[in-house]
């Protein structure tokens, strides 16, 4: 028995031996010590990982013997990297970890199964150009996840912005030079998605969504850190690229569905070398689609490849790109005459059939694209970091641009078709040299952003005149050829045509215009933080506008300057999950000098003028109860635009400075994750806009058009099913909506609206390990809308999307 006894004990003592291994831990923090919750921590080269507990303590247990690096990342903080030797299966305790903050350089390492509110945002270093939580930031942005776009099988940009609150779509892409990737409206005034990756970055026809990481959309006037540029009076449209993240890995999507629309998406990251720390990541696109109307098409082939190389824990480089070679024909739209009045006032009186295209597959545009980013980001000492960032866009259109005009004397709702041949091209080169500070002055905290910034834009027009090119009306009476092709012309209207369109456009006359334009500024901003509740954020810009106009004409050129601040308080009652801020920000607009007076009378005189202004007060709160569960934003805003620039009403040869515009409202957004597995995304807004001071009477207290619909919403829930024999299986539903809108109103020229909408869609989705299939129905009871800004611009019926992703 004693004998047995002895052996039990030898077996036992051995199986413990041999299974004891070594256990890790530790607490990370901030540089002011404060623990960071969320921090990924795992160990190259295994699948062993864990995440930091609400207090930053960590712990990862069944390690071998043996050396080992441990990596240490959280998004908006350096990574860091730690060599641990286990030995005699000891546990070692690596005590306080303190990570720096700095910029987005490698992607996020998510460990799966541990994130909540997959829908929301914590943090960006792109808003506020350093790295800061959205609690802390007093300024208002709402954040388009690529989660949210998975969930609702996105194929198309403007699909996407339906999830961001107060977005609306004005102007779809029509692909000509000049009008980029389509017009928003955002708290009362037009805006463009013409930055990525906090730098300029231009496009003539529809961003890829197969490469956004998520969408940011800044609220109200940000000229202070981002000038006039690549911003509007309402805010601006950020758009943060997928990013090459230590390991290897990638993506595999076809999505097919209605009107031809068949996409597929590739996406593939790896390791170019471990040693080095080079990782390469490459995002492509090809996309067909077809048109719910008799024409129309768009065929896109898009390649977004990067590269990573941190050299060592100072210094890193990035390189990214997009490339796209699309072509499309243009959207119909049917343009409203501003200045004379219209024989109808609604869509019931107009009668227009929005089946027709009122053009030919023949007639097309192309749209070659790309932009360029280098970074480099050096670690000056534990408080300071240099950041130096390169990008060049260019963006070209060629081929062929039609619309639909609307003169409003020629009877029966007849609107004249015009065309015109494109050959423009836009480049921009935009250089910046970034200093972000982090540390102390006696106790208060700093984190500090001084920045130079040069900006050029040259943008060339070999453009043809507009040619007419017959009459139509809008239920699909014609007197000219329809559909027309260039090539083919059977008409009595050009008898002496013989080759169609081309023909037509012999009698235009065609532009060799180049003009050029230079922006050199500084700017610096603070966040002070007074108490660990209570911080301020200071900001200011010095901007030197340098005009060099058209080349050929010196008489348009001219040199500004323009000071810039911004100022906000933010006070959070509760750290970490509720904070109360009011903001101040400005916005500018240089106007160019204008030649004004009667040609007839003699030599016209060059008139300068002032640049526009915008100032908007801001009041709100922002919530991330429940670990973020909860993720809440309400504000209230009002946005006033000084010394507008307008036609002057009693004279068409003069211009006159002095107008202003008044745009206030509320926004509500809403990012919950109440329960596992269900995400839930809610906005809405509502907003006041009004021209309150001006010298024409025709806009004196009207809403301007590009300040769109009055109010706006959007809702969508995901629920996925997370045990039983449903685990995996999930369901989407959602709408979108916006009240009626004014395509014209003047008050001698009498009104258009648009009617109001409310869109359903729906999802239903099987996820596993590795793959997913989904099928989405988007605008479920084919609800006849449309959209426009002067214009009408007839949206898509109800449509089936089916989707098949594997990731490996």
């Amino acid at each position: 028995m004693k004998n047995l006894l002895s052996l039990l004990m030898l077996l036992l003592l051995s199986n413990l031996a041999f299974s004891q291994n070594g256990t890790v831990s530790g607490t990370i923090t901030d540089n002011n010590l404060i623990p960071l919750s969320g921090v990924n921590v795992y160990i190259k080269n295994t699948a062993k990982g864990t995440q930091t507990n609400e207090n930053g303590v960590f712990e990862i247990n069944d390690i071998e013997n043996g050396d080992y690096i441990f990596t240490i990342s959280y998004l908006g903080f350096k990574t860091r990297e730690i060599k641990i030797l286990i030995s005699n299966n000891q546990p070692v305790n690596l005590q306080s970890i303190i990570l720096y903050e700095g910029n987005e350089i490698l992607g996020e390492v998510v460990i799966e199964g541990l994130r909540t509110n997959k829908f929301s945002r914590k943090k960006t270093a792109y808003v506020s150009k350093l790295p800061l939580k959205d609690i802390e930031n007093t300024q208002v942005y709402s954040t388009v996840t690529n989660d949210l776009l998975e969930s609702q099988i996105v194929t198309n940009f403007d699909d996407a912005l339906k999830n961001a609150t107060g977005v609306e779509n004005l102007w779809a892409s029509t692909g000509r030079g000049g009008d980029g990737a389509g017009y928003y409206a955002l708290r009362g005034f037009s805006v463009q998605p013409q930055l990525v990756n906090g730098l300029p970055g231009l496009t003539n026809g529809t961003i890829n969504p197969a490469n956004i990481e998520r969408i940011e959309v800044l609220k109200g006037p940000s000229a202070t850190l981002f000038g006039n540029a690549v911003s509007s009076y309402g805010g601006l449209i950020n758009v943060v690229t997928k990013k090459p993240y230590v390991g290897t890995g990638g993506e595999l999507s076809f999505t097919s569905g209605t009107y031809g629309l068949n996409q597929v998406i590739g996406d593939f990251n790896t390791a170019l070398s471990k040693d080095d720390n080079l990782y390469f990541r490459v995002n492509t696109a090809y996309t067909t689609e077809q048109s719910f109307q008799d024409a129309g098409f768009r065929t896109s082939f898009f390649v977004a490849p990067s590269l990573s190389y941190k050299v060592n824990n100072k210094l890193s480089f990035s390189f990214y790109a997009e490339i796209t070679q699309a072509e499309q024909t243009n959207p119909t739209f049917l343009f409203l005459n501003r200045t004379a009045p219209t024989e109808a006032q609604n869509l019931g009186e107009l009668g227009y059939n929005n089946k027709l295209s009122f053009t030919s597959n023949d007639l097309t545009l192309q749209n070659p694209n790309q932009n360029y980013r280098i970074e480099m980001d050096y670690k000056l000492s534990d408080t300071w970091q240099s950041q130096t960032l390169l990008s060049k866009s260019s963006t070209s259109t060629n081929g062929y641009y039609s619309y639909l005009f609307e003169f409003g004397i020629l009877g029966n709702n007849t609107f004249s078709r015009f065309i015109s041949k494109q050959n423009a091209n836009t480049q921009t080169t935009d250089i910046q040299q970034n200093f972000i500070g982090d540390f102390k002055i006696a106790s208060l905290r700093n984190r500090v952003v001084i920045g130079l910034d040069y900006f050029n834009a040259t943008q060339i027009s070999n453009n043809s005149g507009y040619a007419f090119y017959g009459n139509v009306t809008p239920e699909g009476g014609a007197n000219g050829d329809n559909p027309f092709t260039p090539d083919v012309v059977e008409t009595d209207l050009y008898p002496l045509s013989t080759s169609g369109v081309d023909a037509v456009l012999e009698s235009q006359a065609i532009g060799n215009n180049k003009s050029k334009y230079h922006i050199y500024s500084l700017y610096a901003s603070d966040v002070l933080n007074i108490t660990s509740n209570l911080s301020v954020m200071i900001g200011i810009r010095l901007d030197r506008f340098d005009n060099e106009g058209d080349l050929v004409n010196t008489k348009d050129d001219f040199k500004q300057d323009t000071f810039s601040p911004k100022l906000g308080v933010l006070y959070q009652p509760i750290k970490d999950k509720l904070s109360v801020f009011g903001n101040y920000q400005n916005g500018f607009k240089n106007v160019a000098p204008q030649l004004v007076g009667n040609p007839e009378d003699g030599p016209q005189q060059l008139k300068t003028f002032k640049p526009e202004r915008a100032n908007q007060l801001e009041f709100g709160l922002k919530t991330f109860f429940f670990k973020n569960r909860l993720n809440a934003t309400i504000s209230y805003y009002d946005i006033k635009v000084t010394d507008r620039v307008i036609q002057d009403p009693s004279s068409p040869f003069n211009k006159i400075q002095g107008g202003e515009i008044e745009s206030k409202g509320v926004e509500i957004e809403i990012n919950a994750n109440p329960i596992k597995g269900l995400d839930i995304r809610a906005g809405y807004s509502n907003n006041e806009s009004k021209t309150i001071k001006t010298d024409d009477p025709l806009i004196l207290n009207k809403r301007p058009l590009e300040a769109g619909p009055k109010t706006l919403y959007n809702f969508w829930a995901n629920y996925e099913f997370q045990d039983g024999k449903l685990d995996g299986f999930g369901l989407g539903f959602g709408i979108n909506g916006a009240s009626k809108r004014f395509v014209k109103n003047y008050t001698t020229t009498g009104n258009f609206i648009l009617p109001s909408y409310t869109i359903a869609n729906a999802s239903i989705f099987y996820q596993a390990n590795k793959y997913r299939i989904g099928l989405k129905l988007n605008n479920a009871f084919n609800k006849e809308y449309y959209k426009g800004w002067s214009t009408i611009n007839p949206q898509t019926p109800r449509a089936l999307l089916a989707n098949i992703s594997y990731k490996f």
